[in-house]
């Protein structure tokens, strides 16, 4: 039996120097968070928008206490950190260098039978979703997932396929 844990789902992405403002976006994470589950990383074209830039995009179950706000709050400091214009209306259309989205929170064990669509409505997403959910629970995975992008900060190196990252 798994220790319950409660924390957040977050979708992460980004097509502006995207493996550089990655590392740079796991690092920030933790600059605020001891570890984090997340996801392999996939290198896929841009969905909903006209773009020629590739984003990389990753889920990631953050465990804390904190309220949705702070970690929104945290979440779009690191947009702006990293250079995008959260003023801009029409942000979502257009090539970022960094994007955090809160999908929802998420009590492990219990809200691992959620289906990724009534998760969020960015099919893109539903894979790392579901591998996430099953590495979150121990279980492995049965289905065919396009192979993960490597990633590295510092001597850390991860994305290949789901993982704990720890601060140290």
């Amino acid at each position: 039996m798994h220790k319950e844990r409660h924390g957040y789902l977050l979708g992460l992405g980004c097509n502006i120097d995207p493996f550089e403002n990655f590392s740079s976006m796991v690092a920030l994470l933790l600059a605020h968070f001891e570890r984090f589950d997340i996801s392999r990383i996939l290198h896929i074209p841009p969905v909903g928008m006209n773009s020629q830039h590739f984003f990389l995009n990753a889920v990631a179950f953050i465990e804390t206490d904190m309220p949705q706000d702070k970690l929104k709050d945290i979440c779009n400091a690191i947009e702006m950190r990293l250079g995008r214009d959260r003023e801009d209306p029409d942000r979502k259309h257009k090539d970022r260098p960094a994007d955090l989205d809160i999908l929802c929170s998420l009590t492990v064990p219990d809200g691992l039978n959620t289906p990724a669509r009534e998760v969020t409505d960015e099919y893109f997403l539903y894979p790392l979703i579901d591998e996430l959910f099953k590495f979150l629970s121990d279980q492995p995975l049965n289905s065919q997932i396009q192979n993960g992008t490597k990633i590295q900060v510092g001597s850390l190196s991860f994305g290949e396929s789901a993982t704990t990252i720890h601060r140290n």
